[in-house]
């Protein structure tokens, strides 16, 4: 039996998240996997996505039937019975025997044949050990280390949560970042959104804002409407961020790429002057061609030494951070994020606050924001930057939230749930979006 093109993909992937840190998106989106069909792209992207949520509860599984311990086995081997125990333990379609024999032969395929027998011995044990019913186990998990279990999230993380949030909204966070994710995108206009209708594409009303609609059924990403750009996939908390700059005539956006709220800054501001500063090249370039709005100037340069100066009115300084918010997207972040990392962190994103607050303009505006929900990332930024630079003052972001109702554009019921203090904060599973931090400053 040869290994059909999703799972072969599937096992590339997981092998190079595993082996060379690699990010799983930025694979699955890469020019090998565009060359899948649509339905095996599909397949491939459930099967890496769930073997990254699940890892350590499939470990669990693998070692409970595995007569070696996994720490000795050669990664190409963890990679195949990973990507199998997925397949046995959580998905209804996959016939079990296919899910075996193609493991089988994909270690044939990395050229580990001696570990056949071992391999085909363990998946036959598993196949019989019944579908996982994970959600009620995480509704009633009662400690962390429970929680932690269950979930398969680093018990660490739950820790933090339970100390910051509680053990309820912990539970929450964590059966959310274990579901697929919503697709949600933005719909600039009428006339793009007729177009998606017509192309079959199911929508339902976003729920945060007007301008948001989430994809009940249908492929957005084959219709002309996202192949040129006017639609992108992007999580209302994201877009919601960047409305919260609101209108001026030089915006600033730092670490823009992938260019999502950089698209919606163009499209809320089309007479300004924006710049979309990326430290990267290839990070710029790719922005250049998501974001071709002629109002928009994009920029390769460090973010911590901006060459403009203090004309700006508006800036979005939406720094590199954890994505802990993200996970539901970003399962591969929780395996390779470290309690250490938060400190290295929050001292670059400090510095990018503050030169970012160098180039605003007396009355201007600035917006920071994360995809985090660490403190030491948040909050703690905030209050460092501000005691640096006692130029600024904080607003309220409930006022700003007051201003996008005004508009039409939010249409949440309940603002107060979205803030804590004077910043905006969302909970992935407590509110319907990723997980976000932001804090409007301004400029005496």
């Amino acid at each position: 039996m040869a290994v059909s093109p999703a799972r072969g993909a599937a096992f590339d992937i997981l092998f190079r998240v595993e082996q060379e840190g690699s990010y799983a998106s930025e694979l699955l989106h890469s020019p090998s996997s565009s060359r899948l069909s649509p339905a095996d792209h599909r397949l491939a992207t459930e099967l890496v996505m769930g073997v990254l949520r699940w890892c350590s509860v499939l470990d669990q599984h693998i070692a409970q039937h595995s007569s070696q311990k996994l720490a000795r086995l050669d990664a190409e081997v963890l990679t195949t019975l990973r990507l199998a125990a997925y397949q046995l333990l959580f998905l209804d379609r996959v016939p079990e025997r296919a899910a075996v024999h193609e493991s089988v032969e994909l270690v044939k395929r990395a050229r580990k044949r001696s570990a056949v027998p071992f391999v085909n011995a363990v998946l036959r044990k598993l196949a019989g050990t019944g579908k996982q019913n994970t959600a009620d186990e995480i509704s009633v998990a009662s400690t962390s280390s429970e929680l932690a279990e269950r979930s398969a999230h680093p018990q660490w993380l739950v820790e933090r949560w339970i100390e910051k949030y509680g053990l309820d909204v912990a539970r929450q966070i964590c059966a959310y970042n274990q579901q697929i994710p919503e697709t949600t995108v933005r719909i600039p206009d009428t006339a793009t959104l007729n177009e998606l209708k017509q192309a079959k594409i199911q929508l339902s009303p976003g729920k945060l804002l007007a301008s948001a609609y989430r994809v009940v059924f249908g492929d957005v990403t084959s219709t002309p409407a996202f192949r040129e750009g006017r639609v992108i996939i992007q999580d209302e908390a994201s877009q919601l961020v960047a409305l919260l700059v609101g209108e001026g005539r030089n915006i600033l956006d730092c670490c823009a790429a992938p260019g999502g709220k950089t698209r919606v800054l163009a499209q809320q501001n089309p007479r300004a002057n924006i710049f979309a500063v990326d430290l990267h090249p290839h990070r710029a370039r790719l922005l250049r061609e998501l974001v071709t709005a002629s109002n928009v100037h994009v920029m390769a340069a460090d973010a911590r030494n901006l060459p403009l100066g203090n004309q700006v009115d508006r800036v979005l300084v939406d720094v590199p951070c954890s994505g802990t918010g993200t996970l539901g997207r970003n399962p591969d972040i929780k395996w390779r994020i470290k309690p250490d990392d938060l400190a290295d962190l929050q001292g670059r994103q400090t510095a990018i606050l503050l030169s970012a607050m160098q180039c605003v303009a007396p009355g201007g505006k600035l917006v920071y924001s994360t995809c985090s929900l660490e403190e030491e990332e948040n909050a703690q930024v905030v209050e460092k930057a501000m005691a640096a630079d006692r130029t600024f003052r904080l607003l309220d972001c409930a006022a700003e939230l007051d201003r996008l109702r005004s508009q039409g554009e939010f249409v949440w019921n309940t603002a107060d749930s979205l803030t804590c203090g004077p910043y905006l904060r969302t909970l992935p599973g407590v509110h319907p979006c990723e997980g976000f931090f932001a804090a409007v400053l301004q400029k005496n």
